[in-house]
């Protein structure tokens, strides 16, 4: 019997135990830290050995395949020590799509990946289709795989989780963007993240679609160089296409082989030049999915977005707040930013990625007010916006920034937490952090 090592018991790890003990794996989980009391009660009740607070390296190198949890980076000394034993190091993606024949819709991208899921699974939900959704979103890919019969899956899948893919392909693959983020995690250099990104390419056939931003010269330049197999499925807010997504007079025109499809942006719910380009990529897939083109345009009409983005929580004394705290990066505080159309205090900070903050100056010196930092580390935000924005702040939680904030902020004003970091200095997760910032905003 193979042995199968999970490292890490959340979402994932519990997940992959699970498939690894249906498919007949003798399987080990093994955490660093401590295990949630829901997904041990998991393990014991489906009887698979575990440890948690310590890692017994006698265990972990007895394994035929190790699954990391995308959290653990590679450069850590137990994953390359099992890399120089020859023992295959993987991730729940690639594990998980041994073991289903489901069509994958796969989705990556520095911005943008939770709402063109979301509304991919939507649409062809609405049309009829047999789908789960996964991967950095709900159940874990692995536990689905295991206990569901799913004929499609649409896939959020981050550089860390497609950092693991050996054999693992979507027949649709979707780019929505690539920007600077996580570069602690890749030596600081950004061509690695890049590269990380298009690994949800480097498995397609000519069989398969790659749908991507044609305006992310990032994007474009890395294919100009570095050719893929599948066929290229462009989207553009600039320029009109022969084939692809593109936009005329207000209208978004899907283009593909004969067929011309127009809807008016006037039927998205979602907001802002990034949402519309989210619309694209999933108008696109579902296009490529035979999805009828009626079905397309009463479910985007439905769309509400997801939680923590750009999520309106309350108006009070004509001051609106609104809880996007999944910006967890530079480029996704840009888009945010750029919606605002009312005087903003802007509550920003936590752990740095290797931010460079000097894109947001022209957008900070229109339209923000007043910066309330919420951080542990506020010194890069206060150098950089000391000179453009008159109040600054430093908080130490969602509490005392929702408070301050309140206090700057008048009627007409927005209220906007869009940290531009991530979370792990004061909070478990973007979510958490957003879930307070809801609470304190209820209780002002």
């Amino acid at each position: 019997m193979e042995k199968l090592v999970v490292l890490g018991g959340g979402e994932s790890g519990i997940g992959t135990a699970i498939l690894g003990k249906k498919q007949g794996y003798k399987v080990f989980v093994s955490d660093l830290g401590e295990i949630h009391t829901e997904y041990k009660e998991v393990l014991l009740h489906h009887k698979i050995d575990f440890e948690e607070k310590q890692h017994t390296k006698e265990k972990i190198f007895d394994a035929d395949i190790v699954m990391k949890s995308p959290g653990i980076p590679d450069k850590v000394a137990l994953i390359q020590g099992l890399r120089s034993k020859g023992i295959s190091v993987i991730s729940e993606i690639e594990f998980a799509g041994r073991y289903t024949n489901a069509r994958i819709i796969g989705i990556t991208g520095s911005n943008g990946k939770t709402t063109t899921t979301l509304l991919t699974h939507h649409l062809l939900k609405d049309a009829g289709l047999n789908v789960g959704i996964a991967g950095n979103i709900g159940d874990s890919f692995a536990k689905q795989v295991a206990e569901q019969s799913f004929e499609n899956y649409v896939l959020e899948l981050s550089s860390f989780q497609l950092d693991g893919v050996e054999e693992f392909n979507s027949h649709i693959a979707m780019i929505t963007n690539i920007t600077p983020d996580h570069l602690d995690r890749y030596d600081y250099d950004f061509n690695n993240y890049i590269a990380s990104k298009f690994r949800i390419a480097k498995n397609q056939t000519e069989k398969d679609f790659l749908i991507y931003d044609s305006d992310d010269k990032v994007i474009t330049s890395w294919l100009a160089e570095n050719p893929v197999k599948s066929k290229l499925v462009p989207f553009s807010i600039l320029k009109e296409l022969e084939y692809g997504a593109f936009i005329r007079e207000n209208n978004i025109i899907i283009r593909l082989n004969e067929e011309e499809y127009i809807m008016n942006t006037s039927y998205l719910k979602i907001k802002g030049k990034h949402n519309t380009k989210n619309a694209m990529a999933s108008m696109l897939a579902s296009k490529l999915l035979q999805v009828r083109n009626q079905s397309i345009t009463e479910s985007m009409s439905g769309f509400e977005g997801a939680e923590h983005r750009l999520e309106k929580v309350l108006k009070i004394e004509g001051v609106s707040y609104v809880n996007d705290s999944k910006a967890t990066n530079v480029n996704a505080t840009f888009y945010a930013l750029e919606c605002m159309d009312r005087p903003t205090v802007w509550i920003v900070g936590g752990v740095d990625k290797g931010n460079d903050y000097t894109d947001l100056l022209p957008l900070v010196r229109e339209k923000v007010k007043a910066i309330v930092c919420l951080g542990l580390d506020n010194r890069k935000i206060i150098d950089t916006f000391q000179n453009v924005v008159d109040v600054i702040v430093e908080t130490a939680g969602a509490e005392e920034a929702v408070k301050v904030s309140h206090k700057l902020a008048e009627k007409n004003d927005t209220v906007l937490l869009s940290p531009a970091c991530a979370s792990f200095d004061l909070f478990e997760d973007y979510e958490d952090r957003g879930r307070k910032f809801k609470k304190a905003v209820r209780e002002l």
